[in-house]
This record gives structure tokens, C-alpha cells and sequence, in this order.
């Protein structure tokens, strides 16, 4: 038995050991808690928000929303070491600036209906205004849980306007929609996003005087981000993420091989790498969700030719890091622009497949018809899969990568052109089209670039794929009952699509979408 002298001896080099891990020099400890000011918050804020997202009565689901304005002066922030790929970045404060934003809030009407965790979304601005994105895409699960959601104005173009990457984008500014009700908002500049995402969680976490979800016990926060939101959001996480209790877990959605700027004009310009992985630090759950556009097209479209997709970025999975590259899916599909906007989650012709160009007819129209596949599906399984990760402390399934071509820069794909490997859902697995991230041709074809295709089998290969229609539904039920299974679709998803699939295996004229554009047998 070692002598208490020993113990004491190993008890004082832990210590030393615990000491030199978190300090970096003698300054202090390499990621010291960030001090987050509390903004002033107003409201909520009498009318309607102005807010393209679900177009349904949310009295309809139980829920309601309101309208807070936040502000107060944030800061940007400047490297306190070497930025490198691995993510481990250390900042510090740099100049401050006032700044006057807004969130919207979607709640349970009844408390007792909220299940204690809130989606808060660092809102798109890709398309000019705000984009709900992850509402869009979630909401059917996060009503039939009961969460809450925030959606917050991080970004300068959604409430003053900014150069945009797309000409095509469809929506003017907060300011210029309804300048009677948002005139008074102010936002300096994308250097102070991070700061006003910060203060923004602050007012949902530790509330003042005005809760914005008064009434409800938050005990978990979810931070999610897609496209733009989710470049800004890797820096965040690298920079800020491990540095308070603000968030417990990030759903990072759609990202390219880098992230975005530390600063920028009109502050200093401070880039971050090419290639920027998660730090493996960061001590929260993470799930990192990409399209087939996102791996090789997304850098190119969004950032410039000489970026690379997330491909580069690519990282194993660790304890608190799960990657989903999901099959047969593209950054932007018909659900997000057109079916998510109405869909109440009980709709079996959802799940259906459908052949159309225009994702917003008179404002985008692409060449060919884009892509109608399961990503909003996995979308909802990953945050359900964030939450029982929080909850019960089960991590999710890891997934296999999608495969690629013997050159790296492309994917592998079967006979149907469908690709291989990844996150499996019955439109890859039990197909009756051909989903692609890809083929709307390239940046001169502006958002329908993001939109990939769909492709409806032809008859004679769905009759060699399916002797008769009961086999595509025994197909169908099996692919689902896997992806469940893998927790890549929910219970009440994966029966959509055996619905729809028994539908169409129905005699003729008892189809559930009798549409002339929807791929069946």
C-alpha cells in the first residue's frame, strides 16, 4: 500500500499537471469564462414579425409567437494565438460598438407542453432578410416534442442590407420591409455578430428584467445554424464555444471547408484558415449535418473558386462529435423553399417525390427540377438525437461517410446515380429517382446552384427494381425501419414515407398526391 506521503506527492503533480494544462504563460488560463454583458431587452414588441418562414396559424399547433428587440454595445474580437485548422483558436476582446437587433420567439402556448429545451437559430441571411432555416426545416419535431424556438438577427444584411452572394436573392433588409416597426434597429457590422449572438443566448439563459420566454424553465439551449449562419457558427465554436454555459449543444448545418472571419469590414479583416475542422476541446455535443452540394460545391459558390467544400474539413468522430453526410440530398431543396412552409407533420404526401423546377416560382427558376430528398427528415432525427444526447447521455450513431470516386472529387454512385456511403434514408436505399446534390450547372446559375436535382427512375428500372408494388413497399419498410433503427429518421417520419410508398403501390387514382409531377411506379 503506497505511504500517505506518496499520495500526497501524486495528489500535488495532478495538480501541477491540471495547472499547466489550462494555462498557457503566466497571464492566466487559456479559455477563461467569457463575460457576457446583459442586453436591454424590449417588449414583446405589439404586431406581426416580419419573417418568411412556416405560413401556417401557429394557434393551429399550439404554439404562439412574439417579438423581442435586444441591444446594447458588443464587442469584436482579435486573435490571442495562431489560428490554426485544428480549431483551438484563443481570442480576446477588441473594440466595442452599439448595436439594436431583434429575435422572434415560437413557444408552447401551454408551459406544461414545453419539454425544457430551446432551439435558438442563428438566423440565414443568404436570401437577403432573415431565414428561419431550422425552423423550416424541424418544426413538424419540434412541435410534436415540445420545444421551444428563438431565431435571432445576427447578421448585418437581414436588418441593414449588405452586398449578397447571390444577385437572385429575393428579400430586401428588416429596415427597408417594414421601416415603421425596425427602423430603430442598428447592427455595426458581422465583426460584432458573435458578441450579438452571445448577448442574445444571455437574454434566453439568464433573462433580467424581460424574459423573452417568460413563464417557461429553460434547463437546455440548442444553438443551430445552416449555410452562412453555419460558417459564422464554426468560428463561434471554435473562438467562444467552450468558453460559457450559454449553449449546451450546436446543430451545425450545411458548412463549407472553412469558417467565416474572425472581422471584417468596415472593422480590420481578420481570416480564418482554408480548412477549419471543430476543435476536439470543446466538451459539448456537437452534430455536424452536410449535403452531397455542401462536400465539393458549397466553398466554390459561396466563398469563391479557389475554396473547397467541407470535404477538406472532414474529421473523425469523437465523444462529443457525430458527422452526418446524408445521401441523395442537396443545401437547398422543395421542402425548405415551397412544402416545409405548410407542412403540419401528418401529411403522408410529403414524403412523396416530386419532379419541379421552380423552388419559388417568379423569383427561382432553375433548369432542371431540383431536389425533393430526405434532408429535413435527418434534419429532425439529429435534433432529436442533440436531445436525448443532453437528456439521457446517449450519443447518436456514427455514420459512414459518403463515398467517393477514385479521383476524391466526386461522390461514388450506384447504377441509379444515387451516391454511396453516408447517412441512408429509403429515397437512396428503396429509390424511384435519382437525388443529387448537384447538376443546376454552376455559380451562373446563382441559388439554383444550391438546389441540386431529382430525377424520376424510369419505368422499366423500377419494374427491375420492383417485380410488383408490394416489393417497393417491403422495400420501402425496411429502409425506413434501418434509418430508425440508426437513428437517422424518427418514428413518426419513417411512417410518412411507408404511407406514401403504400400509397402509390395502391390501384390507380387512390394515390395520396395525384400530382402529375410526383415520381411513383
Amino acid at each position: 500500500m503506497p505511504s500517505f506521503r506518496i499520495l500526497r506527492q501524486c495528489a500535488l503533480h495532478c495538480l501541477i499537471a491540471s495547472l499547466l494544462l489550462a494555462c498557457g504563460d503566466s497571464d492566466g488560463p487559456l479559455y477563461p469564462p467569457l463575460e457576457v454583458a446583459d442586453p436591454l431587452v424590449e417588449g414583446p414588441v405589439a404586431g406581426n414579425p416580419v419573417l418568411l418562414g412556416t405560413l401556417f396559424s401557429l394557434d393551429s399547433i399550439g404554439y404562439q409567437q412574439e417579438e423581442f428587440f435586444f441591444s446594447g454595445s458588443a464587442h469584436a474580437y482579435r486573435p490571442d494565438n495562431n489560428f490554426g485548422s485544428d480549431g483551438r483558436w484563443r481570442v480576446k476582446r477588441g473594440e466595442s460598438a452599439d448595436y439594436k437587433s431583434r429575435m422572434v420567439v415560437y413557444r408552447p402556448i401551454d408551459p406544461l407542453a414545453f419539454n425544457g429545451t430551446v432551439l435558438v437559430e442563428w438566423m440565414n441571411v443568404t436570401a437577403g432578410a432573415d431565414g428561419p432555416v431550422a425552423w423550416t426545416s424541424a418544426h413538424t419535431e419540434l412541435v410534436r416534442r415540445g420545444y421551444a424556438w428563438v431565431g435571432v438577427s445576427a447578421q448585418a444584411a437581414g436588418i441593414e442590407g449588405a452586398e449578397l452572394i447571390f444577385e437572385d436573392a429575393v428579400s430586401p433588409p428588416l429596415k427597408e420591409l417594414d421601416p415603421a416597426r425596425y427602423g430603430s434597429l442598428e447592427h455595426p457590422g458581422d465583426s460584432f455578430a458573435y458578441d450579438i449572438f452571445s448577448q442574445a443566448l444571455q437574454a434566453v439563459r439568464h433573462p433580467r428584467e424581460i424574459a423573452p420566454l417568460e413563464g417557461l424553465n429553460v434547463e437546455r439551449v440548442i444553438v443551430s445554424g445552416e449555410s452562412q449562419s453555419a460558417f459564422f457558427l464554426t468560428t463561434y465554436v471554435n473562438t467562444l464555444g467552450r468558453r460559457s454555459d450559454l449553449a449546451d449543444a450546436y446543430f451545425i448545418h450545411s458548412r463549407g471547408g472553412g469558417a467565416a472571419p474572425l472581422s471584417q469590414a468596415p472593422q480590420e479583416d481578420i481570416p480564418t484558415p482554408d480548412v477549419v475542422r471543430f476543435r476536439d476541446d470543446l466538451g459539448k455535443p456537437l452534430i455536424n449535418l452536410q449535403t452531397e452540394t455542401d462536400l465539393f460545391l458549397l466553398g466554390s459558390v459561396v466563398e469563391g473558386d479557389d475554396v473547397s467544400g467541407s470535404v477538406v474539413a472532414r474529421q473523425e468522430d469523437s465523444e462529443y462529435f457525430r458527422l452526418w453526410e446524408v445521401a441523395g440530398t442537396a443545401h437547398a431543396d422543395l421542402y425548405l423553399a415551397i412544402d416545409g412552409r405548410f407542412d403540419l407533420g401528418n401529411n403522408p404526401s410529403i414524403a412523396a417525390v416530386v419532379e419541379q423546377a421552380a423552388p419559388a416560382p417568379g423569383f427561382i427558376e432553375c433548369a432542371e427540377p431540383v431536389n425533393d430528398g430526405p434532408q429535413h427528415f435527418v434534419v429532425k432525427a439529429a435534433i432529436a438525437a442533440l436531445e436525448r444526447w443532453l437528456v439521457e447521455g446517449v450519443a447518436p450513431t456514427s455514420a459512414p461517410r459518403l463515398e467517393l470516386n477514385g479521383n476524391g472529387d466526386g461522390f461514388a454512385r450506384d447504377e441509379d446515380g444515387n451516391a454511396l456511403g453516408g447517412v441512408r434514408t429509403p429515397y437512396v436505399d428503396a429509390p424511384i429517382a435519382t437525388l443529387s446534390g448537384e447538376g443546376q450547372g454552376g455559380p451562373e446559375a446563382g441559388l439554383c446552384t444550391l438546389f441540386g436535382t431529382t430525377s424520376c427512375l424510369s419505368e422499366s428500372r423500377l419494374m427491375s427494381l420492383y417485380p410488383d408494388p408490394q416489393s417497393y413497399v417491403v422495400a420501402v419498410r425496411d429502409a425506413a425501419e434501418d434509418a430508425v433503427a440508426k437513428g437517422f429518421l424518427v418514428d413518426e417520419d419513417a411512417q410518412l414515407m411507408i404511407d406514401v410508398a403504400e400509397a402509390i403501390a395502391s390501384p390507380p387514382g387512390q394515390m395520396l398526391d395525384p400530382t402529375p409531377l410526383a415520381c411513383s411506379l
